[in-house]
């Protein structure tokens, strides 16, 4: 149960630390801090989507032959459409917002800023669930260090999110303990869509295949279209790509070890 409760609750750590850097960091995070941050999460977001989430999906779809890529494939498509969706409701979080009359433009760059993501964080505590659901099923190929690998990754992703948010709204005059809870508030959702997805565990095993690469499909879709970006931006650097392949090894070391 502790186990459970920790995989939960670790990815809404990594937004809360973040989002508590604005009680000892000024102007934002360093640099280059970010970009070897990002490229770890990165590599192990990817790592935990292929040995976490595809492969598990295509072993519980066994039965189907030489057609248990389907629902890997479906699943995928429909993580990676599901998040276009969201980037077509809500801006980037490297976008401005346009700011419509009578409302403040810091204020609408806030409030889209923490809308975007919050929505962003859902898919991914749902990420959670599925993979925790698949290993209390027993049968569905996913490991208890997978699904630890997998929170931690999020987490890792997360700390910068958090940081994004609480550090501009002090910038802007906010008290330091409200642009924390503002940051923190981010994370929310995503214990909130893992236990969700959790609860409903009894009715979602027969979808479990499809579930399980749906959240790989939106975990590659945000490394792809938010990270690895991110981690690349500005002068010439290495440390991003360098921290890819590390966080990218870490998670085979540990899904082997712990496995």
């Amino acid at each position: 149960m502790f186990e459970i409760i920790r995989e939960i609750f670790v990815p809404f750590l990594g937004t809360t630390l973040g989002a508590a850097s604005v009680f000892v960091v000024r102007k934002g995070l360093p640099r280059t801090f970010q970009r070897a941050l990002t490229g770890f999460a990165a590599g192990v977001m990817v790592a935990a989507s292929v040995w976490g989430l595809i492969i598990p999906s295509m072993e519980q779809a066994s039965a189907m032959g030489t057609l248990a890529f389907l629902p890997a494939l479906a699943g995928l498509w429909l993580g990676f459409l599901f998040l276009m969706l969201l980037d077509k409701i809500v801006p980037h979080l490297h976008q401005n917002a346009s700011c419509p009359e009578g409302m403040p433009c810091s204020l609408k760059r806030t409030s889209m800023m923490v809308l975007a993501v919050a929505l962003h964080n859902l898919p991914e505590g749902m990420a959670v669930g599925a993979v925790l659901a698949g290993m209390l099923s027993g049968d569905a190929g996913v490991t208890g260090a997978a699904a630890l690998t997998l929170s931690l990754g999020i987490a890792i992703q997360n700390f910068p999110e958090g940081a994004i948010i609480s550090i501009p709204l002090r910038e802007e005059g906010m008290s330091r303990r409200r642009a924390f809870l503002m940051g923190a508030l981010s994370g929310v959702v995503e214990p909130l869509g893992a236990l969700l997805t959790l609860l409903a565990a009894s009715f979602i095993l027969p979808a479990l295949p499809y579930l399980l690469s749906f959240a790989a499909g939106a975990m590659l879709y945000v490394v792809v279209e938010e990270l690895i970006p991110e981690m690349s931006e500005g002068e010439h650097s290495h440390i991003g790509t360098v921290l890819f392949a590390v966080g990218f090894s870490v998670m085979m070391v540990l899904d082997v070890v712990l496995g």
